[in-house]
């Protein structure tokens, strides 16, 4: 699982047909101080997430193929959840 901001879309006239209706967006992985890390990955968005939103995406590629429903498709990521908060991860510290 990637934590990930969306920093756009992504339209294409020619594509592979396991990608006809489903939305692209190019979202940025982040790490857990919401730093960019890596590449923008390109992700399937089923919950309609909106620009610089933070959102959680699978990257597990079983599990995609399985949603679009063809084991050829190209796709590998998936959103999963839209996150409330978009602070920083804080460790918990015992005294």
């Amino acid at each position: 699982m990637l934590i990930c901001r969306v920093e756009g879309s992504a339209v294409s006239t020619i594509h592979h047909p396991t990608l006809k209706g489903w939305r692209q967006l190019l979202c940025q992985p982040l790490d857990q101080s919401n730093g960019e890390i890596g590449d923008p990955v390109l992700v399937a968005d089923i919950l309609g997430a909106g620009m610089h939103q933070h959102i959680l995406v699978t990257s597990d590629g079983k599990a995609v193929r399985e949603a679009v429903g063809d084991p050829h498709t190209p796709m590998r990521y998936m959103s999963v959840a839209v996150l409330d908060s978009t602070a920083p991860v804080q460790e918990e510290v015992s005294a």
